[in-house]
């Protein structure tokens, strides 16, 4: 199908399979000769081709099945020549149009990059949306949800392309190395920038989605594909019937968003294998930047001076000058007391020569260490055994703290908020974070789980039927919210009772 790509001429087949392909999209199904050279110039193809070049091009794609070739013997031909002209008409075959399909997607991926784009989660968000209330209303159009079925399909494939393209582009981005440390360090950091923004939110509109696909699978998905089929209208091909083949397909794109956003076998969704990708490479990429930065600041190496050097001495012209590199470079000059001074230099004119100027005294030790003076032992160092001591104690009494905080936050097994009383701050704030923790995590069977960092803590929530109004006191103030059934565990802390939770 696709050796018009690589076979001799293969700009004049490609320019040839355009120009049919631009007739297709006005409707003109089939070409004569003259029709094909006007059409040429369209994709490209400026070059002078005679009757005979062209003949026997498209005579080539017709013994590769791209085109097809009828005679039309309804015109009107005035002599034979016109007719041996005329008379031959060319149209793509179904080979043909997939062969230039092919060949156009393969240069659209090639010139295009891939893209994280929130707005493409909050178009499929609001595609649910709009079918769950035609769902919900039988008297709606089934074109409209065929409608907004179509365009909840064509939205998931757009992120599938694009993640998948751009996760490509971004493990090369990773793998590469660039000699324009510049431009490399602009665009990591432009990805780094990328990332975090399209990170920001993204739990929440996975949720925000997940919620919708489970609203629509309560109306029941074979309802919305027989209402979907129902607005499709399709058309029979030789008397056979498309809609069990197009129930299967839409069955199969549904399945395929299950699985980025609510697995029916309950596995995690592809939007958190995105989320841990992404998060992984914005490590990888700042850690990539801080080498960059890193060398930067870094001194030239012994080696790569020596290598310098080495290319001095080869270019030197003459051997004072070789000479007088090496004095420079290894500071070996013989009058290492030049920089000496006289005790009152204003007693001695600057222009005065060496040999007129007085003596300066010079130590002993300039001629066997190159220095003026000697040093002494430095001083020792400080005992910072109290220090630590001190740091110890604090570092323990800090420990203790959290381990009271944490023993005080145990609930042993589910209570209300309200059975919790009157908290200090420290550990109500200790409190907060593991409520807000908990509430950044995507819920579960109604209940959302979180730990703490070091993972000895772990927090499960939910909000009962009879949740009312509670009010958390502290020495600092109040704070008023739905009274919640939380569980807090602590590893290792010894087990008590839990109040009732009724």
């Amino acid at each position: 199908m696709f050796r018009f790509t690589v076979a001799d001429h293969a700009e004049l087949y490609s320019a040839i399979l355009a120009a049919f392909a631009g007739a297709n999209e006005r409707l003109e199904t089939a070409l004569g000769l003259d029709a094909v050279r006007e059409r040429l110039s369209a994709p490209g193809w400026l070059d002078p081709l005679s009757d005979d070049d062209l003949t026997a091009a498209l005579g080539r794609l017709v013994s590769w099945q791209l085109l097809d070739v009828v005679q039309d013997n309804t015109g009107n031909y005035r002599t034979a020549a016109d007719y041996e002209r005329r008379n031959l008409q060319y149209s793509l075959t179904r080979r043909g149009e997939a062969a230039f399909a092919g060949v156009q997607h393969a240069l659209a991926t090639l010139a295009s990059t891939g893209a994280l784009q929130t707005a493409v989660l909050d178009a499929i968000a609001d595609r649910l949306a709009e079918l769950t209330t035609l769902l919900a209303d039988p008297a709606s159009s089934d074109r409209r949800v065929f409608t907004a079925l179509s365009e909840l399909e064509g939205h998931l494939d757009a992120l599938r392309n694009n993640t998948k393209q751009f996760n490509g582009e971004l493990q090369r981005l990773l793998r590469a190395e660039s000699t324009d440390t510049a431009t490399f360090s602009d665009v990591k950091a432009a990805t780094v920038a990328y990332l975090e923004e399209f990170l920001t939110d993204l739990d929440h509109r996975a949720h925000v989605i997940a919620v919708g696909v489970a609203r629509v699978e309560s109306h029941g998905v074979a309802v919305l594909h027989q209402r979907a089929l129902g607005g499709a209208e399709l058309p029979s091909h030789h008397g056979t019937d498309p809609a069990p083949a197009w129930l299967e397909h839409r069955q199969v794109r549904w399945e395929g968003l299950q699985a980025w956003f609510r697995p029916a076998d309950g596995s995690a969704p592809r939007v958190e294998h995105l989320h841990t990708v992404a998060r992984r490479a914005v490590v990888t990429l700042l850690q990539a930047l801080d080498r960059m930065t890193e060398s930067r600041r870094r001194a030239s190496s012994a080696v790569a001076d020596f290598r310098e050097l080495a290319r001095w001495f080869a270019a030197a012209p003459t051997d004072a000058d070789l000479h007088r590199l090496w004095a420079l470079a290894t500071g070996s000059a013989p009058a290492r007391h030049a920089h000496l001074h006289h005790a009152d230099p204003e007693l001695v004119a600057p222009g005065t020569t060496w040999s007129q100027a007085p003596s300066v005294p010079v130590s002993a030790l300039m001629r066997t260490s190159g220095r003026t003076e000697r040093f002494t032992r430095t001083g020792r160092v400080r005992d910072v055994a109290a220090l630590r001591a001190e740091r110890a104690a604090r570092a323990a009494a800090e420990r203790a703290e959290l381990e009271e905080a944490w023993r005080r936050l145990d609930t042993g097994g589910p209570v209300r908020l309200s059975a919790l009383g009157e908290l200090e701050h420290d550990a109500f704030a200790r409190l907060l974070d593991l409520v807000g923790r908990a509430f950044h995590a995507a819920p579960r069977d109604g209940r959302r789980r979180a730990v703490t960092a070091d993972g000895r803590v772990e927090i499960v929530l939910w909000a009962p039927d009879d949740a009312g109004e509670v009010v958390l006191s502290t020495p600092r103030g109040t704070l008023r919210g739905r009274d919640l059934v939380v569980d807090v565990r602590v590893a290792g802390a010894p087990q008590r009772a839990a109040a009732v939770v009724r």
